[in-house]
């Protein structure tokens, strides 16, 4: 008909449409202070923009050469078999599960809360026969419970453990553990997703034998790798196996000779995550590790002083110094207080799960989120939305200023 377009040019037109709507996602920028993703600095987003190379190409090989020794002092382990999965810090846990446990063999699970939980599943789903210890979400895990069930169950392979359990800001001791479970002669398995760059993680002297993070925590890099680790004792039992690993892309028979000297293919590797990767430990490692786990720990202190001072209180005895969970108070709704925060501040804090749904807020220092700035700005906004007064004065005082 005279005057209208024809099918043709309407089609290219809708397309034009489509083309500049899907081309103009600009995300908001927000201040990451939630359970994870942490900030990434520039630094780290401009690597990733770098050009992508082949997973055979020379320089990529030597540059996954340079990320394994980084890894290598972040864990504080010599171990040979460190490297990052392909994948969050959940393919790191399915990672030591699926190469350290066959059907049948018995594991211990401790439970504390969502990533205890998340480890009996996973466990049982390779076919070991699981014997958890639980405690209450927010406690720790005592020594005694621990001895009591390696005695109990004296056949138990892998003993697994949270180091710093990111549902309910508890932050787990592990040198006493440790000895126990090694005197039973089982493998010791550490998560240590929300502790690896911002706490002391001690892989060789806390005997640790498979250790598993992730990039988007401690070290504010983005999500999509999860570093690694795994002792002589833990390759040994890989390498005694007498059933295949349940996961082919997990496989790590296969996968370290892709990152060892033979370089063999396997999967074709994230490029771009490893030199995103790459640069938050070269940050990382700049910054000194002793020096970013002393910020962490001030920054924590400094945000503990102005919560405490408008009234709020921690739920774990025992905190981490990266993540802060707290109790809502009384008779306030908690997702109002989220609202608030992220869309009247920008601000990203956590949600409480499990048995604390509704119940608490989740406050992340990780990495590059762990400022002073940080946490005077959070507790300005929390001190406005609550209706209370002391919350800066506090923090100032906390910092000595």
């Amino acid at each position: 008909m005279p005057g209208f377009p024809s099918r043709a040019a309407a089609g290219l037109f809708m397309s034009l449409l489509y083309m500049n709507q899907t081309n103009t996602f600009h995300p908001s920028q927000r201040v990451l202070l939630g359970p994870g993703p942490s900030d990434v600095p520039a630094r780290v987003l401009q690597a990733m923009a770098a050009p992508t190379l082949g997973h055979l190409d020379p320089e990529y090989l030597k540059l996954m050469d340079e990320t394994r020794a980084m890894l290598r002092s972040v864990f504080r382990t010599e171990n040979e078999l460190t490297l990052a999965m392909s994948g969050t810090g959940s393919a790191g846990m399915e990672t030591v599960a699926v190469n350290l446990v066959e059907p049948g063999d018995a594991a211990i699970v401790c439970i504390n809360g969502v990533f205890g939980t998340r480890m009996k599943d996973v466990m049982e789903r390779c076919g070991a026969r699981v014997h958890a210890i639980e405690v209450p979400w927010g406690e720790t895990i005592p020594a005694e419970k621990v001895a009591e069930l390696l005695k109990a169950v004296p056949e138990a392979k892998v003993f697994t453990i949270v180091h710093a359990e990111t549902s309910t800001g508890a932050h787990q001791p592990l040198e006493e553990i440790s000895r126990l479970v090694h005197d039973a002669g089982a493998l010791l398995i550490v998560d240590a997703v929300t502790s690896l760059g911002g706490l002391p993680v001690e892989v060789d002297g806390w005997g640790v034998d498979a250790c598993f993070s992730g990039t988007q925590k401690c070290l504010s890099c983005p999500p999509g790798l999860s570093p690694v680790t795994f002792s002589s004792r833990a390759l040994a039992r890989m390498d005694a196996r007498k059933t295949k690993v349940q996961s082919w892309y997990l496989d790590l028979s296969m996968i370290r000779n892709y990152w060892g000297a033979d370089r063999l293919y396997h999967h074709t590797a994230p490029i771009n995550m490893t030199y995103a990767l790459r640069e938050a430990l070269a940050m990382v490692l700049e910054e000194g590790l002793e020096n970013r786990i002393a910020r962490h720990c001030r920054n924590h202190l400094a945000l503990r002083a102005g919560l405490e001072a408008i009234g709020l209180k921690f739920i774990p005895q025992h905190s981490l110094t990266t993540l802060n969970a707290i109790h809502a108070p009384e008779g306030v709704d908690e997702a109002a207080v989220r609202h608030r925060l992220l869309h009247d501040y920008g601000i990203e804090i956590g949600a409480g799960l499990g048995p604390f749904k509704g119940k608490a807020l989740r406050i992340g220092l990780m990495g590059s989120s762990s400022s002073r700035r940080n946490v005077t700005l959070v507790l300005a906004a929390l001190e406005e939305i609550l209706g209370r007064s002391g919350a800066t004065t506090a923090a100032a005082a906390a910092y000595g200023s």
